[in-house]
């Protein structure tokens, strides 16, 4: 059998299992076998962290200092530096960086102004600078972030996890997404599980309002769970008459899922019993309601990954709720500023508190947008901005065997393209499933007549980064 799944490994397939349980929900039973799941090699890391900054923060702003630009600021960039693959067109012309870039830690790493917070941290970081990607456009770039693939149609990578790895804690769901009222370009399909069994998929948790759509029982327990258990009946008898019983399955798990969650989640979503420390470090006393909403999100999100949720990914807010939080086209100083308000402090407090309870080591904390933005502009004014941009930009992780207070990758003196380790996501995906213990290779699942994988037939282990 060519699929990957940890059962595998111990003579077992989905099926032979299913069919051999006599007792509870098969696919409940199957998802308790695979927990811990079964890996490749020794893993530096057992869940992941993902912050999502929709919509592209500047690379050239952020952890990529180029000095030319201000230098060059407000003259032509020429046919040379046209490219495809960014917005641009030879009369546009160079934009300095508003911040001012500073070595930082006992690394000299470069960070700018923008983030003094993660600066705090910059020790922690490994940053790519190198990234390349292959469309300016939100959508496409967002599925490609998030599924390998610019027209979606597959699993995202935290499906993929969770499916390689199985559960740590059967009350929970493998993979959870922090939304904050904001569904990115590429739609749900950034968060889906696709071909693979729709228990894989994320569940999603709002920071406004309720977090969590009918996790309150309806009916007294007893009551729902003779209700669970004739709705599992009747399921696994239409999935033994059907050819491909993986959909129903799915929605087995889920119904399983969701009852054990009425007891966990309510609990763990709440920071009530948090110190005061804590509020304070993430910014949860702030009185900027989005920065109040992504501080909530991040403590949830440490307080999940510490009871076994193996993904977890933040989405950020919207500040005007019309556009891509980081997609400054105009007002690149205010908007950016804005963003780097309401989240910066967060991320960096999430670094630090994961650290100080010994979780750093075992959790990849990724940040990462889907693309970078221009170093040049149309005209330099004082509401200008920066335009898409794939040719180079910046990412970084931290934690989980991940060097540290390095910059990998270089793009060209004007950060307009990559001139020295060109790296795409496709080498990102594959090296943090290297850290999960999986080799990306393996990682497969039969569907239409082939077997597929998150890094399709592309990827890289990137072993610069890893400590």
């Amino acid at each position: 059998m060519s699929t990957y799944h940890p059962l595998v490994d111990h003579g077992f397939t989905r099926r032979t299992v299913l069919q051999s349980l006599s007792a509870g929900f098969g696919w409940l039973a199957l998802a308790g076998l695979a927990q811990g799941g079964t890996r490749h090699h020794r893993a530096r890391a057992r869940s992941i962290i993902f912050c999502f900054m929709d919509g592209g923060p500047s690379h050239v702003d952020t952890f990529d200092p180029k000095p030319m630009l201000k230098e060059h600021e407000g003259k032509p960039i020429g046919e040379s530096a046209v490219s495809n693959l960014s917005q641009s067109s030879a009369n546009r012309v160079w934009l300095g960086c508003p911040w001012e870039f500073r070595q930082r830690g006992e690394s000299g790493l470069w960070v700018s102004d923008l983030f003094p917070r993660i600066a705090q941290v910059a020790d922690e970081l490994c940053v790519v600078r190198s990234m390349t990607g292959e469309l300016p456009l939100h959508g496409q770039q967002n599925l490609l972030l998030h599924t390998g693939r610019i027209l979606g149609q597959a699993p995202s990578m935290g499906a993929w996890i969770n499916y390689g790895l199985g559960t740590e804690n059967e009350n929970l769901p493998g993979y959870v997404v922090l939304n904050n009222d904001w569904v990115p370009n590429g739609g749900l399909e950034n968060f889906g599980s696709s071909y693979l069994p729709a228990s894989h998929q994320a569940s999603m948790i709002r920071a406004n309002g309720v977090p969590l759509d009918n996790i309150v029982p309806a009916l007294e327990t007893p009551q729902q769970r003779r209700l669970l258990e004739l709705i599992g009946q009747q399921d696994r008898a239409f999935a033994a008459s059907v050819s491909q019983p993986a959909a129903i399955e799915g929605a087995i798990a889920n119904y399983e899922t969701a009852f054990r969650m009425q007891s966990t989640i309510p609990e763990l979503i709440d920071i009530g019993r948090e110190p005061r420390r804590i509020h304070e470090l993430y910014g949860v006393d702030s009185t900027d309601e989005h920065q109040r909403a992504y501080a909530l999100q991040a403590i949830r999100a440490r307080r999940l990954v510490e009871a076994g949720v193996r993904f977890v990914e933040m989405t950020c807010p919207s500040f005007d709720g019309n556009n891509s939080p980081w997609d400054q086209h105009g007002q690149l100083k205010d908007n950016h500023e804005k963003n780097a308000r309401i989240t910066e402090q967060s991320v960096a407090a999430l670094i630090i508190d994961l650290k100080q309870r010994g979780l750093l080591d075992e959790t990849i904390v990724v940040w990462a947008g889907e693309m970078g933005r221009t170093p040049h502009t149309p005209q330099v004014t004082a509401g200008c901005g920066r335009d898409h941009h794939v040719n180079g930009y910046s990412l970084f992780l931290a934690g989980g065997g991940f060097r540290g207070g390095m910059a990998y990758g270089e793009t060209d003196d004007f950060g307009n393209s990559v001139v020295k380790d060109k790296v795409d996501i496709h080498d990102i995906h594959a090296t943090i499933l290297h850290q999960l213990g999986i080799d990306h290779e393996r990682l497969t699942f039969r569907h239409g007549g082939r077997d597929h994988r998150l890094t399709d037939v592309h990827g890289r282990v990137l072993h610069e980064l890893i400590a």
